[in-house]
């Protein structure tokens, strides 16, 4: 699951990290020894020190499993759904970084996750159009709505990821409006690619001037 994940969104964006996410999974007990003390489902660890970038993708190995036994790629539903985000967020932050890395570009945690938040609902749109042929009407308010931050979150992580929540809501409202209810596929497919280059900022004022 994890590398067809990844290479789903290489096609996406047309990248390649060169790289398998899963040669950089850990478990817990490897986690333990890198990270604070918080150990939420999916965390990806970084370390950078003179001799390079190091990383480490944790992911709660009940929702890879579940994933093995109910295959979002055969059907995306209620009983997957929660796990493939799961999993796609922490292969979107790991792509996400190697990418920047290789532009020599820096990148913030608030842009890690706002990248991550439009790469799940660009993951299930496609996966659940490949499935029924048409667009969801329920996906946007599934990942957008109904949905509740960790209590255990500091109050700056808070709102990082609320205002990647609420930024990627934005934007994910105007794709469907202006390409999945007009069947504009080849269209959606380009500005996703276009978004994927742009900095933080530029992604922000980019929703602002479209939403």
């Amino acid at each position: 699951m994890l590398r067809g994940v990844q290479r789903g969104l290489e096609r996406l964006y047309r990248i390649r990290s060169g790289l398998d996410v899963r040669d950089f999974v850990v478990g817990e007990d490897a986690r333990a020894g890198l990270a604070d003390r918080r150990r939420p489902r999916e965390q990806l660890l970084v370390r950078h020190d003179e001799e390079g970038l190091w990383l480490g993708l944790f992911l709660d190995p009940d929702a890879l499993a579940n994933l093995a036994a109910n295959d979002p790629r055969r059907r995306l539903d209620d009983a997957n759904l929660g796990d493939l985000c799961l999993t796609v967020e922490g292969v979107s932050h790991f792509l996400y970084l190697v990418f920047c890395a290789g532009q020599e570009r820096p990148v913030s945690q608030r842009e890690l996750e706002l990248q991550a938040e439009v790469d799940k609902y660009a993951t299930c749109l496609l996966t659940l159009m490949a499935q029924g042929g048409g667009p969801p009407g329920d996906l946007w308010p599934a990942l957008f709505r109904r949905f509740a931050l960790d209590p255990a979150l500091a109050p700056d992580e808070r709102e990082r990821y609320a205002t990647a929540n609420e930024q990627a809501s934005r934007y994910a409202a105007d794709l469907d409006r202006r390409y999945v209810r007009r069947g504009r596929l080849a269209a959606l497919l380009v500005e996703l690619r276009l978004f994927y280059r742009l900095s933080w900022r530029q992604k922000v004022e980019r929703i602002a001037r479209r939403a």
